[in-house]
């Protein structure tokens, strides 16, 4: 009985633990992995064909990001996968998540070395902690770079998924700074149209400013963000 009893209760918890994170853990590759030419697509809707046509776009395969086309304004397109989230994450190893951003140059040359990071130590099997560790020593031995003034990216891409909660969300601008105050800004503050997000992990604020468009000109959600 004491056997049964215990079975039932693992059960339950497994089952809790299942509900509370529905993708505890990486799902094959195969499920991140996009169509060259779509992801291609997919990458360059993040900003107005003005910047991402002549961007260097990005795809994820299988040993990491790879230059799938060059481009000649310094900014670069690429499909962000789950795992550019934070640890409390519930969509971190969620295989459905699509990012599309389109980085300026400042922010390439700052923000992407992580993004770098964290997808070699998914790619190599990590598990979500040891990304993490990871991405501790890789700041505190001054492998990746605090943020350049003005970096920057436009995440206006109306095709994008950013998860089971916000799903297409809205377009937005995001705007990376050292860790500071959201005061600074005024973010987060009733009546503000900037959000910000600290992120503990990347060691950097991020303003969030949505706008009202999707990068194909449409107008985007209207209801408050």
């Amino acid at each position: 009985m004491a056997l049964v009893v215990m079975g039932l209760t693992m059960a339950w918890t497994m089952a809790a633990q299942e509900k509370s994170e529905p993708y505890p853990k990486m799902a094959p590759l195969e499920g991140y992995l996009m169509e060259r030419e779509a992801e291609v697509a997919l990458a360059r809707s993040a900003a107005p064909t003005s910047i991402s046509a002549d961007a260097d776009v990005l795809v994820l395969g299988r040993n990491g990001y790879e230059t799938a086309a060059k481009g000649k304004n310094g900014f670069v397109c690429l499909v962000e996968r789950g795992w550019a989230g934070d640890k409390e994450d519930r969509d971190f190893w969620n295989p459905k998540l699509r990012g599309p951003m389109c980085l300026n140059a400042p922010g390439a040359r700052t923000h992407l070395p992580g993004i770098f990071k964290r997808t070699e130590l998914v790619l190599a099997g990590k598990s979500k902690a040891q990304v993490f560790e990871g991405l501790t020593s890789a700041y505190e031995k001054k492998e990746l770079p605090a943020p350049e003034a003005g970096a920057m990216c436009y995440m206006m891409s109306k095709e994008g998924y950013l998860g089971d909660s916000a799903g297409h969300w809205h377009p937005h601008l995001m705007f990376f700074y050292p860790r500071n105050e959201e005061s600074v800004w005024g973010a987060n503050l009733a009546g503000s149209p900037v959000l910000a997000d600290q992120s503990e992990a990347d060691r950097v604020t991020v303003f969030i400013i949505p706008v009202l468009k999707w990068s194909d000109g449409t107008l985007g959600p209207t209801d408050t963000h």
